[in-house]
């Protein structure tokens, strides 16, 4: 049975009734409607919470201008608080090139015809600033620290979008003056060199900011500044006259030797305070571009050479202190020569010596003599002295780049190496350190580190009062004594040595050259060979010559060092390359400080004259002659039975003073006694006193015999007769005593003898060695007593 379909009928919508179709569709618009506002809210809560500072950051450098402010650098002063480094304001020239017209290549070239004067300045050429105005928008430099002239020229171009700006200028008003000390700064104010670059911290300042706030067309609505603070500024030890005494000694040093690097170094030895530190060749730190790198190095602190004979005063030191030695003690030189494992060591080129004085040797420079007192101590306490005079360690001066020097532990020294180091070699120095090693046997044996910075300030803003520290030679040392000070020798040690440095500059070494007017000196040669590059041998072309001293003597006020690198091989010995700048610089500073002389004044003429008369002398070819006694008897033209033909030779017995050598020629003492172990004799046979008085009876009569027949008044038998030796022989009057002339140079020998009334008859150069007739022997006035001299 079929049954009939149903059709549903679809419901009709009343007025207000929501369909379920139509309640699905807003339900979808609602989910996207919160789903939107929730991703709104989380996007302002990230931005407006987790990103807050970032886009604070960026409206501020959208809204505003941050300009660096640049603080002004501290002044180097000296301890005359002179200024030697101060800061001054320049134009510099900016462009904006959003302001410079469409050919900026045509503006770059023309700027650079104007500041683009040094073709070796990149920073200034046509190509550079084309590439500067291209590489920005707002701001590129065109050229920094101008000439006011170079400013004038570039305004008058009246180029579009090209302003100048003031910046601040390092300036050295001295130029030259001690530029190794205080080095140099960069174009943006750093320092690059010496103590700008040691204290550039403290020197540079705090820069300041201003910051400007600008609206969408960049217009400036406001501002805001903070101050920069100033650099700090710093007193040196430094005496500005005496730094340009030491750059002006040294200049006139470097013309007449040609050496490749001299250096001068001043102190006090008191304080260890450095006065002046002076090098050549040099450079002006206020245009250090042009300068090579040799030129800003300090070769006080930073080179080290070996020091040669001038490291004997440590040696001598040593030897002294650990009483293995005394000034009058004798010490072998071997004849210029000894054997040091299997190594033969020679003295210099000259007359060699046997036993002499340990105060002669020092004089002398013998460097068997410094080896055999070495020997004598023994490597480890050598050791220990090289290392308490500051050696093989850094002295701690406040400048950059100090080197320790070269100092081999004991460990590690060669069977040879006692025989190098004493002599100066197998060991490297600054010339710091060899000047604080001599300063501190000037003051009495206290090792006190040197110092080129004295006191910083905090007086920054200029409203305290620095006050000056003028330098006086100081006599006694600070109480407390400073960090890092301590005593490596006793006080007489030390004394010792000076005297004994003294007779350096007396009779010794550097005697021509060395010796000042009015003042005692001490001091000590140096000549080092260089090594050899190529051969990695001792140089016998290339030396460095040198001589460290102090004056006066007994209390000095300053120490000064010398060191010439490679001078003209014809003057290389320290003496004639490094010791007239001493003698120069010494006298001037000494002058300079009101320093009383201890010695007296010589007038020019007598200076010439005497340094003719030791020149002459050291220049005079030496005697050869054997006999003294017969070279004696020659110049006086002694008749062959004359008793002084036969003086007793010098030496055989105990001295015997000037009162019993009277008495004894008048037959009214005995003869003196022997020394022991010489044989016995009379210093005077009585025989011979007879013949001598009976002799000088018969002419005193035949005298005045003579003058009755001629009528003339009797006149003091005084009268002298020429010898064909050039000397005078008296032929009757007043006797005196001969002294002893060895061991002393041949200008107090003249002197001495001339005080007595006889004459020198001076063989060879240096000091005496031996003499004619002996000391005590009577001799009439006007006698000619034969000396030989040697070194």
């Amino acid at each position: 049975m079929n049954r009939p379909s149903f059709t549903p009928v679809q419901p009709v919508s009343k007025a207000g009734v929501v369909t379920p179709m139509r309640r699905m569709r807003v339900l979808n618009v609602l989910v996207f409607l919160s789903f939107w506002c929730l991703i709104i809210c989380f996007r302002l809560v990230w931005l407006q919470v987790f990103q807050h500072h970032e886009w604070v950051e960026r409206a501020a450098r959208q809204q505003q201008r941050t300009f660096e402010v640049a603080p002004r650098r501290g002044i180097l002063y000296d301890r005359n608080l002179h200024e030697l480094a101060m800061t001054v304001l320049a134009d510099s020239i900016f462009a904006v090139p959003t302001e410079v017209g469409n050919d900026k290549a045509a503006e770059a070239t023309a700027l650079a015809a104007v500041v683009h004067t040094d073709p070796t300045d990149t920073f200034t050429s046509g190509a550079q600033i084309l590439a500067r105005l291209n590489a920005s928008r707002n701001f590129a430099w065109i050229a920094r620290k101008q000439d006011p002239a170079v400013i004038a020229k570039v305004k008058a171009l009246d180029l579009k979008g090209v302003y100048t700006v003031k910046e601040f200028k390092r300036f050295y008003p001295n130029n030259d003056i001690a530029a190794q000390v205080l080095g140099y700064v960069g174009i943006d104010d750093n320092g690059l060199g010496g103590l700008e670059e040691n204290f550039d911290e403290d020197l540079h300042g705090t820069p300041g900011r201003m910051y400007t706030n600008v609206d969408a067309r960049r217009h400036r609505l406001g501002s805001e500044e903070r101050e920069p603070l100033p650099g700090e500024n710093l007193v040196l030890t430094i005496d500005e006259n005496i730094q340009y005494m030491a750059e002006r000694a040294l200049e006139h040093n470097m013309e007449r030797t040609h050496a490749k690097v001299g250096t001068v170094v001043v102190q006090d030895p008191h304080t260890g305070q450095i006065l002046a530190l002076a090098v050549r060749p040099t450079f002006d730190p206020n245009d250090f571009r042009h300068a090579t790198t040799d030129l800003l190095r300090d070769h006080a602190v930073s080179d080290v050479y070996e020091p040669g004979s001038t490291f004997k005063l440590v040696t001598y030191s040593a030897a002294l202190e650990e009483h293995v030695a005394t000034p009058d003690g004798m010490v072998d030189c071997g004849g210029g020569q000894i054997n040091v494992a299997g190594r033969i060591v020679h003295d210099a080129p000259g007359e060699h010596f046997g036993n002499i004085t340990v105060a002669k040797a020092l004089a002398e420079s013998s460097d068997v003599a410094a080896i055999r007192l070495a020997q004598r101590m023994g490597a480890e306490r050598f050791y220990q002295y090289i290392k308490a005079f500051g050696f093989g360690d850094r002295t701690g001066i406040e400048l950059p780049d100090e080197t320790r020097g070269l100092l081999k532990p004991v460990r590690k020294w060669n069977p040879t190496t006692i025989g190098s180091i004493p002599m100066g070699q197998e060991v490297a120095v600054t010339p710091i350190q060899l000047i604080t090693m001599a300063s501190t046997i000037a003051n009495g044996g206290v090792y006190l580190p040197p110092h080129i910075l004295m006191q910083s300030t905090n007086d920054v803003k200029g409203d305290g009062k620095l006050q000056p520290a003028t330098f006086h030679p100081e006599t006694e040392l600070p109480n407390p004594l400073p960090d890092g000070s301590h005593r490596v020798i006793s006080t007489l040690t030390a004394a010792q040595m000076r005297k004994m440095m003294e007779g350096v500059v007396e009779f010794g070494t550097g005697h021509l050259t060395t010796q000042l007017n009015g003042y005692s000196a001490a001091g000590k040669t140096g000549t080092a060979q260089k090594i050899d590059p190529r051969t990695h041998t001792y140089s016998k072309t290339n030396f460095v010559a040198s001589f460290v001293g102090f004056a006066p003597v007994n209390n000095p006020a300053v120490t000064i060092a010398v060191i010439t690198d490679s001078p003209d091989h014809s003057m290389h010995f320290g003496a004639e390359a490094s010791g007239p700048v001493f003698q120069e610089l010494a006298q001037e500073i000494l002058e300079y400080l009101g320093v009383p002389h201890d010695q007296p004044l010589r007038t020019p003429v007598q200076i010439a004259k005497a340094d003719s008369a030791a020149k002459a002398v050291d220049d005079a070819p030496q005697d050869n002659a054997d006999d003294l006694d017969s070279l004696f008897a020659e110049v006086n033209n002694l008749p062959a039975n004359d008793p002084l033909r036969s003086s007793p030779a010098d030496g055989t017995r105990a001295p015997v003073s000037k009162h019993d050598l009277d008495q004894q020629a008048a037959g009214l003492t005995p003869p003196a006694p022997v020394v022991p172990g010489q044989p016995a004799a009379p210093l005077i046979d009585p025989k011979i006193l007879e013949a001598k008085r009976e002799q000088d009876k018969e002419e005193s009569a035949k005298e005045v015999a003579d003058s009755r027949a001629s009528q003339q008044p009797l006149q003091a038998p005084s009268s002298t007769s020429s010898t064909p030796g050039g000397g005078v022989m008296v032929a009757s009057g007043k006797k005196v005593a001969v002294p002893s002339f060895v061991g002393e140079p041949v200008r107090k020998v003249i002197e001495q003898a001339g005080s007595i009334g006889i004459t020198v008859k001076v063989l060879g150069s240096g000091i005496a060695r031996e003499q004619a007739p002996a000391p005590g022997t009577m001799v009439p006035e006007g006698t000619s007593v034969v000396v030989r001299f040697g070194r």
